[in-house]
C-alpha cells in the first residue's frame, strides 16, 4: 500500500516530540516510555527507541541517571535538560501550527 511509507514517515517524525513530551512530565526508564507510547497506540520497539534516546542525549536534550532496581540490574532513567525543554516548547508551537494548517485545508475542501 502506497500510504504505508507516508504513514511511517509521519510517525517517525513525531516520535521525538512524543518522547520529549513524556519526559517533560516525569523522568522515565525506557520500558516506561514504550508502555506509555503503547497506551497511546503509538507502537515503538526498543530497537527504535534506544537509538533515538541516545541521539537526543548526544544533542543535549536529555540526560540520564542510574538507579538501583529491586528486580535486577540498575536502570537508566532519562530526564529532560533545559535545552530539551526549549526544544519541546518549539516543537509544541510547530505541532500546533501544523495541526491548524491541516484543519484549515481539510475544512476548505
Amino acid at each position: 500500500m502506497k500510504s504505508e511509507n507516508t504513514k511511517a514517515q509521519m510517525r517517525k517524525g513525531i516520535l521525538e516530540y512524543c518522547i520529549l513530551e513524556i519526559l517533560s512530565r516525569k523522568n522515565a526508564y525506557a520500558p516506561d516510555i514504550i508502555e506509555e507510547m503503547k497506551k497511546a497506540r503509538m507502537i515503538v520497539v526498543e530497537g527504535t527507541l534506544y537509538p533515538l534516546l541516545t541521539r537526543l542525549k548526544n544533542a543535549g536534550m536529555l540526560s540520564y541517571r542510574w538507579e538501583e532496581s529491586q528486580q535486577g540490574p540498575p536502570r537508566k532513567y532519562y530526564e529532560l535538560t533545559p535545552e530539551g525543554d526549549e526544544v519541546l516548547s518549539d516543537l509544541k508551537t510547530s505541532w500546533n501550527e501544523i495541526v491548524q494548517a491541516v484543519e484549515i485545508i481539510r475544512k476548505s475542501s
